[in-house]
């Protein structure tokens, strides 16, 4: 049996989560499958993952092995890819990786519309809110929003989104004034891992002080969901803190407005991120090119929502 045959055929068993997806997706009889993985254990001398009729699971020595399997699967991709040139068309199956919120709101309609016009290429989208190391987990390209370490990834400029606190109209004209970031300490707080549960950062208040704010509190809620965050700030049920995409819609219809705009973090860059390399391969090539201004356009939107809302609540705030 050829050896980078199973080795393809254990990868597809990991990402679809069972021999029989695998089968299914390789167009593979369950016993071809099973014969595949054999081979390579056989042919490394230990077992790789323990399986049932409807999942597996990795053992030890399978999650390095999977890691060497996925790298070099890649390379022999790129060279292939690379051989051919300009003569390959897209095909094939694009990985992506993204935030949960920006994957569901900003990048999937920009696949929707990719996979519309290269009908040869098919995608998977794993949208986590954790680091994914893209070249051990078979990544091609990330959407990251975070200022980037060095590293040997190509990363592409797209964007930018601010960290902003909000709050309803409602709960704004029935609690104290916020003006500042002290003032939060007489406010419920609707707290998140990722933005602080007890805590919350701001800048120095002028230029040349240096120590950046801190506010303590006690939140009153506790989530670990955006959506759900965002719908009870929408509620009236407090403060929240997020990524501006998180409340662009809140913000368009009114239902959230933005405060202390004056005191935010400077906005955090979005980037495309591929490993070296892989912007040679066709369809990689062609979604960064079908993306990257369309991903421009998205999060310029979202700045320019913002932006009117704050302009708005000045114009309503000289008004009165």
């Amino acid at each position: 049996m050829d050896r980078i045959d199973a080795m393809k055929v254990f990868v597809a068993a990991l990402d679809e989560g069972s021999l029989a997806g695998a089968g299914r997706k390789l167009g593979k009889s369950p016993a071809a499958v099973s014969r595949a993985v054999a081979f390579l254990e056989e042919h490394v001398g230990t077992e790789l993952m323990h399986r049932t009729t409807r999942s597996i699971k990795l053992s030890e020595a399978g999650e390095r092995y999977a890691v060497a399997c996925r790298r070099i699967l890649i390379d022999l991709e790129e060279a292939e890819m690379t051989a051919a040139g300009e003569r390959s068309a897209p095909r094939g199956t694009l990985t992506l990786t993204a935030p949960v919120a920006a994957g569901e709101s900003i990048l999937r309609p920009v696949l929707d519309e990719f996979m519309d016009q290269y009908p040869d290429v098919s995608v998977r989208l794993h949208m986590l809110d954790r680091p994914v190391n893209l070249i051990d987990e078979g990544i091609d390209i990330a959407l990251r929003i975070a200022h980037l370490a060095d590293s040997t990834l190509v990363a592409l400029h797209v964007g930018q989104v601010r960290r902003v606190l909000a709050a309803s109209p409602r709960y704004l004209a029935r609690h104290p004034p916020i003006a500042q970031p002290a003032d939060l300490v007489q406010h419920e707080i609707i707290a998140m891992t990722h933005f602080g549960i007890d805590s919350w950062s701001f800048p120095p208040a002028g230029e040349g002080s240096g120590m950046p704010r801190t506010v303590q509190f006690t939140p009153r809620l506790v989530v670990n969901s955006i959506r759900a965050a965002v719908a009870s700030a929408v509620q009236g049920r407090g403060v929240v803190r997020m990524f501006s995409y998180h409340l662009a819609a809140a913000v368009a219809d009114g239902t959230l407005r933005i405060i202390l705009c004056a005191d935010e973090h400077p906005p955090l860059p979005v980037h495309l991120v591929s490993p070296q390399g892989r912007l040679a391969i066709p369809k990689v090539r062609a979604f960064v090119d079908f993306a990257r201004p369309r991903l421009r356009s998205a999060f310029e939107a979202l700045a320019r929502d913002c932006e009117d809302d704050d302009a708005g609540r000045s114009d309503r705030s000289a008004q009165e």
